[in-house]
């Protein structure tokens, strides 16, 4: 909602017996973002997040002009 308002959105859940996997792509950006605020940590506290749990993280414009955010993370840690 804050960088892709009125873009068309797809969550993916995948959840396999040794991974988890999330999956949010949007098509092309908006001009303007709808929603301003924040706690100015977005991507790079996800990212911080994932690490923690031993995942992996990636967030990345698609060659459409749409953008995918992806996380990986073991199943059955402590978490």
């Amino acid at each position: 909602l804050k960088y892709a308002h009125g873009s068309r959105t797809e969550v993916r859940v995948r959840h396999r017996q040794k991974e988890i996997t999330v999956e949010v792509s949007t098509d092309e950006v908006a001009a303007q973002p709808a929603v301003r605020g924040g706690s100015g940590r977005g991507l790079a506290g996800l990212r911080d997040r994932v690490d923690v749990l031993g995942g992996e993280f990636s967030a990345d414009r698609r060659t459409d002009g749409g953008f995918l955010v992806r996380a990986r993370i073991p199943a059955g840690s402590a978490s």
